[in-house]
């Protein structure tokens, strides 16, 4: 198992470090640093901006292989992935914002994942009941909501509980608030913060598991091993939690797996409505302020949370297939 994981975290790493660098240089041919200057009062010569950018690795007069080698030794020696055209630093950036929707995803996918698998082993169980029926139909029309429509739905709830219970017990815009000292205090104001936001993602992001899911174990349910464990003296509801749950959970956990870095940058509707800045925010920015080292980054992290959901896919299908196991 050890091996085959370190096996596969070879092969993906070096699948990070060529896409990383291709980014390097598609981002350096495309964007163009010069445009945050050129707007600026008193109006830049052109020469006056490339000196601006030349202490960022940013200078256009400088070939880009040369400008290439400077950044790719900074990331390697000293895990610097650079600054901004306005001298903002990457890693600063990088390292707030993944925190940030780590909170907000972390807590988003667990509650997606247990919801939408939950409602498929009731709903799956009573097939063509009218429980099975109205979550069908709850969760198809929650499908085709668009997640700003959602988001914004999420908002006036929020806001109509508040004047409700007469208090402002969740926020609407945020991650924290900036009054609040004390650790109990922090933490307590980061939950009310993410209560909304995590519940707009929640609300779009189960329909998908549940639906998958359930049909996944259905074709499971009339399989010749849940009959077998029927025969045994099994209940209906114990055979499909014991045995056909467990042998339809592995496409769905494989998704799961590989949806992390598309929740981390993807959350980019929810992160604005409710004023997170978080990773989806940062990587609209990299692109509309033509930063290079910034959009090289957030690719970089993509690859990187590829690679982790790919290894957690691997280690999901074993763990849950023992003719995987014994192979």
């Amino acid at each position: 198992m050890l091996r085959h994981v370190t096996r596969r975290a070879a092969g993906w790493l070096a699948m990070i470090v060529v896409a990383t660098n291709v980014t390097y240089f598609l981002a350096a041919w495309f964007l163009d640093p010069r445009s945050n200057y050129q707007g600026l009062r008193p109006v830049r010569t052109m020469d006056q901006i490339d000196r601006a950018l030349a202490p960022y690795d940013l200078d256009p007069r400088v070939p880009l292989v040369d400008r290439w080698w400077h950044w790719l030794t900074s990331v390697v020696l000293h895990f610097d992935w650079g600054k901004s055209p306005v001298g903002a630093s990457v890693n600063s950036e990088i390292g707030f914002r993944v925190l940030v929707s780590g909170q907000l995803v972390t807590a988003a996918t667990v509650l997606s994942v247990v919801i939408g698998v939950a409602l498929s082993v009731f709903t799956a169980s009573r097939q063509y009941g009218w429980w099975d029926r109205i979550t069908q139909l709850v969760s198809v029309l929650l499908f085709n909501i668009p997640t700003a429509v959602a988001a914004l739905a999420v908002v006036f709830v929020g806001v109509w509980l508040n004047q409700r219970l007469g208090l402002r017990f969740l926020y609407v815009a945020g991650e924290k608030s900036p009054t609040v000292a004390g650790w109990w205090p922090t933490v307590a104001d980061r939950l009310q913060h993410l209560i909304l936001p995590t519940a707009s993602l929640t609300l779009l992001g189960y329909v998908g598991y549940h639906l998958t899911q359930r049909s996944l174990l259905l074709d499971s349910i009339n399989s010749d091993f849940v009959r077998t464990a029927r025969a045994t003296g099994l209940t209906r509801a114990q055979a499909i939690r014991r045995h056909a749950l467990r042998a339809s959970l592995i496409p769905t956990a494989t998704s799961v797996a590989f949806s992390i870095p598309a929740v981390f940058t993807g959350a980019v509707i929810t992160e604005t409505i409710f004023g997170w800045n978080g990773m989806g925010q940062y990587f609209i920015q990299t692109i509309s302020k033509n930063d290079v080292h910034g959009t090289v980054a957030v690719a970089a992290f993509g690859a990187a949370m590829t690679a982790v959901g790919a290894i957690l896919a691997d280690i999901a299908v074993v763990l849950l297939d023992p003719r995987v196991r014994v192979s």
